[in-house]
């Protein structure tokens, strides 16, 4: 007799959301998966998003035009009741605009760690981090500064 549990479920739904909403843009199924009181606890900074579930539609049809070929490559997924944490890689071809910067059709890659929360067979809450710094590397939307650089961010992170 197989019994599955709470976070085999959890961890269903969130596979589910990364393979088939965010790695292959059907968001018919986001609507079957997101609560309607859904609540990012992490928006992404500079996107304008909004911590609900309409923004975080929004970010993942950004996020698709601005890659079309966007996946994720799950490494692990560990569960505690109905929180799911995942570690994954992110793939992709800068193909349309992010951020203000235009197309590169650069490759690019990116790691992230996501927590959601699963009640009731739906994704109600998300906190994450997402290495940004990496992929805005990568399309050019970030360089280091050169020595001397008068960047007083780079420069308090220095003196310490």
């Amino acid at each position: 007799m197989n019994q599955r549990s709470v976070s085999d479920d959890a961890k269903a739904v969130v596979r589910r959301n990364t393979e088939e909403v965010q790695g292959k843009g059907r968001f018919e199924i986001f609507e079957e998966l997101f609560a309607d009181d859904f609540v990012d606890h992490t928006t992404q900074p500079g996107t304008g998003m909004t911590p609900d579930k309409a923004g975080v539609r929004k970010l993942y049809t950004y996020i698709r035009a601005a890659f079309p070929d966007f996946h994720a490559e799950i490494h692990w997924q560990l569960a505690d009741g109905d929180r799911v944490t995942t570690y994954k890689t992110y793939r992709g071809t800068h193909e349309g605009p992010f951020l203000g910067i235009a197309p590169t059709h650069r490759k690019i890659h990116f790691e992230a760690v996501d927590v959601m929360r699963v009640q009731n067979g739906r994704i109600t809450d998300h906190w994450g981090v997402g290495n940004l710094l990496s992929l805005m590397q990568q399309i050019g939307g970030w360089t280091q500064p050169t020595d001397g650089a008068d960047d007083s961010t780079v420069s308090s992170l220095r003196a310490r």
